[in-house]
């Protein structure tokens, strides 16, 4: 059995060394896939998930209200915490990296189904490893850097070992869990402790990274967690699957008992690594931050039913309503965030790597010029600059409330999404929502507001442009009779069950011998 894979490198190992006295704040990173805003009990939202390990991290640190990813779907926001860029400037804004095409460079894309208005993109299938990362950068300046769990950005020579991460385990491109979440997995090369039956891979992800703790504790370290939860497949232990489904209420549009079981493992593994930092007396000079890639899966099955709810936002992952894109997030560093704080300031994916140069007291990397800011003066209790936050998402996935290709600029309590060639004779069309009084984005105010619509528009235009985007073009094979605006925001329909072949007749004789 391979437990680790390794990449020893002797510069990286002087780097980290430190004399006495001297060592850095550590730096923890947990992002959780696909956990929904209201998946978690730090926002009141659920009664039914049962999160007690993030409301310790709560208590200890700052809860955000309003965290948003960068990207409705896992790889372009996982790309985005690590460049501190934009999806639409690097041009990776699906998550096909697992794909076994190498495609560095958006293009214009060159054709659509007659019955689209507008032609995607084609995206990057690869993160470069041109760009300065977050790892790259702590490692430079003496961390250890070890990556555990879900990467997603493509395989070698795009691994995280060539991101600035001198550990990576277990070392897939893939995107999700392989197989299932309980053994036995299919990992290649990471097989399950034999000495535990049914073990499951978020226990045997937080044993490995609690391994990594407990071997850098006296020097300053990165240690990426990046879970494999909540994403499908759909899967957890048999005892906690039964012990939801004893308080499963199907009013309760969250009550799902295997989904809620997954979420309860997730949590566990969070609690594992708090309680090593703590063993370690390593709580008071480690910042950790707790996140989700997307808001929660609203299209799959499980248990007769979706997989969640993110309910009172609307849509979930793959769209960019507020069910799609607002994420919970902590940020905890013992004596600069105040314990149990919260604030409600709009902040984005792409501010983490500002944000935590910033804590660590680290250098920005030469030529570099982040999308987000540092979140320091809302860490220590102070305003930060009000400011637009941008999503690009040109990909229209048949999930409930999709939409056409489109663009968003959210401006204080304003949200305006751009729906690309979606209007009369090529325009774009609008939708304009209150999220104060809105949150459920309901009630689309574009048509009573063209000045804000505007004025909006143009905030959106210049930073689609500062970003160089490639963006979606209008179909010139389009065909009026093809199109039917009345099956947006409706899920594919299912396909239809495959007839089952009759079973052989029994013969009606002895066969011949």
């Amino acid at each position: 059995m391979l437990s680790l894979l390794l990449l020893s490198l002797p510069s990286s190992q002087l780097r980290a060394e430190t004399s006495p006295g001297s060592k850095k704040t550590n730096l923890v990173f947990i992002l959780a896939d696909d956990l929904g805003w209201a998946d978690t009990t730090l926002y009141g939202q659920t009664k039914y998930y049962k999160t007690p390990h993030l409301e310790c991290l709560a208590k200890r640190g700052m809860t955000f209200t309003r965290a948003y990813s960068a990207s409705p779907l896992c790889s372009p926001t996982r790309a985005s915490i690590l460049t501190g860029l934009s999806p639409a400037r690097l041009g990776l804004t699906t998550p096909n990296c697992h794909l076994p095409q190498t495609v560095l460079q958006a293009t214009p894309g060159t054709k659509a189904p007659p019955g689209n208005k507008a032609v995607q993109p084609i995206p990057v299938t690869r993160l470069n490893t041109t760009y300065p990362t977050l790892a790259k950068t702590l490692r430079d300046a003496g961390y250890a850097t070890g990556h555990f769990g879900k990467w997603h950005l493509g395989p070698e020579p795009f691994s995280p070992l060539q991101h600035g991460f001198d550990l990576d385990l277990p070392h897939t491109p893939g995107p999700g869990p392989a197989g299932s979440y309980v053994a036995p997995w299919k990992f290649k090369n990471f097989d399950p402790d034999p000495a535990i039956p049914d073990q499951h891979i978020e226990d045997r992800m937080a044993k490995e990274a609690v391994s990594f703790l407990e071997k850098n504790q006296n020097r300053p370290f990165f240690l990426n967690y990046w879970m494999f939860s909540v994403h499908a497949p759909f899967d957890a232990k048999k005892p906690l699957i039964e012990k939801y489904r004893a308080t499963a209420y199907p009013a309760d549009p969250q009550h799902s008992p295997t989904y809620a079981a997954m979420v309860e493992s997730m949590d566990n593994a969070v609690g594992t690594l708090m309680d090593t930092l703590d063993r370690l007396h390593l709580t008071d000079s480690t910042l950790i931050v707790f996140l989700s890639d997307n808001g929660g899966n609203m299209y799959d099955k499980v248990d007769n039913t979706s997989p969640t709810s993110n309910a009172p936002l609307r849509g979930g992952k793959a769209t960019v309503y507020e069910g799609g894109i607002r994420v919970p997030c902590l940020i905890s560093l013992p004596g600069l965030t105040a314990p149990g704080s919260r604030n409600e300031s709009p902040i984005q994916s792409t501010d983490f790597f500002p944000t935590l140069l910033d804590a660590l007291q680290l250098p920005t990397p030469p030529d570099v010029a982040f999308d987000g800011i540092s979140l320091l003066p809302a860490l220590k209790g102070q305003a930060l600059p009000s400011r637009p936050l941008f999503t690009y998402f040109p990909h229209d996935p048949p999930v409930p409330d999709w939409l056409p290709p489109s663009a968003t600029v959210t401006e204080a309590d304003w949200k305006l999404i751009r729906l690309f060639f979606q209007g009369e004779n090529g325009a774009h069309r609008y939708q304009l929502y209150n999220l104060q009084n809105d949150p459920g984005e309901k009630t689309n105010l574009a048509p009573a507001e063209p000045d804000r619509v505007q004025r909006m528009d143009a905030l959106l235009e210049s930073w689609l442009t500062a970003n160089k985007t490639v963006l979606p073009i209008r179909n010139p094979q389009f065909d009026p009779a093809k199109y039917h605006p009345e099956n947006e925001g409706r899920p594919a329909p299912k396909p239809p069950a495959k007839p089952k072949k009759p079973a052989p007749s029994p013969p009606t004789s002895a066969p011949a011998k």
